[in-house]
């Protein structure tokens, strides 16, 4: 039954770090995306969006998520999550971010629908991950959801997907570029806990064990990846030029207009 499964099995702390695991990753993330906007070379563009989405899928999203699973057990009887499924939730977090990014950040010009159709996209991206990675996890039992607690945890993301990209270009502030990354954070550690409440279990003692790894068994691996998932984006993003000084050698370049005697 329900009352079997916890998910703070390692106490409380887990919520902190996934929270602050989600926000650098999506910091970071937003900060390529801004770059993005700023640049003129199609190639380099996509490069930028590459890593933005490096950052926010691969870190502020999936490892995220595993660092929150630390904490989901069914005491007396064994987790384990498909390799597999595991490896193709980081993939689809990643491609789906970049996707929603894409959409967002491939032009300078600021349109709506561009925004609200990045939040939807990057959103659902975040659900993705999510229940991709929740069809690895493998207990004796059997694993469902709560219809209205799924749609709950959708409208999470998506909005707060939305908010944490406006904030991306709507200001020309460091700090409150920063609460882009907290509310994007926001976005994935809600949305997680959310789907995590909708997660209905019914375990069978007499059920076999199931098969795959535990989720130590591939931490570590996935924490030297994270590090250099965010060391190659925070190095170009520090070595390249800031958006505002772009935006000033663009408007340098333009010829001003002689006044007509």
């Amino acid at each position: 039954m329900d009352d079997h499964v916890h998910h703070f099995e390692m106490g409380g702390w887990l919520l902190f770090l996934a929270y602050v695991t989600s926000v650098v990753g999506c910091t970071v993330g937003l900060a390529c995306t801004l770059h993005s906007r700023y640049t003129g070379s199609p190639r380099a563009r996509i490069m930028w969006l590459c890593l933005g989405a490096v950052s926010i899928g691969g870190v502020g999203i999936w490892v995220m998520h595993f660092i929150a699973m630390l904490g989901f057990a069914t005491p007396g009887m064994p987790v384990r999550y498909d390799v597999g499924r595991t490896v193709l939730s980081a993939v689809l977090s990643v491609s789906s971010v970049f996707l929603g990014l894409l959409v967002f950040g491939v032009r300078t010009k600021f349109t709506l629908w561009r925004l609200i159709v990045g939040g939807i996209i990057t959103g659902l991206a975040v659900n993705l991950m999510h229940y991709t990675g929740m069809w690895a996890v493998q207990v004796k039992g059997e694993i469902g959801y709560h219809a209205g607690l799924v749609l709950l945890s959708i409208a999470i993301a998506v909005v707060a997907a939305t908010a944490a990209l406006w904030f991306t270009v709507a200001v020309d502030k460091l700090a409150l570029r920063v609460v882009a990354g907290l509310i994007m954070g926001v976005a994935v550690t809600g949305m997680h806990y959310t789907g995590m409440a909708a997660v209905r279990v019914r375990l069978d003692p007499a059920a076999p064990d199931p098969a795959g790894v535990e989720v130590f068994g591939f931490l570590f691996p996935v924490f030297v990846l994270a590090a250099v998932a965010l060391a190659v984006p925070i190095c170009a993003a520090l070595m390249a030029t800031s958006p505002a000084e772009k935006e000033a050698e663009l408007r340098a370049a333009v010829p001003e207009k002689v006044p007509a005697m």
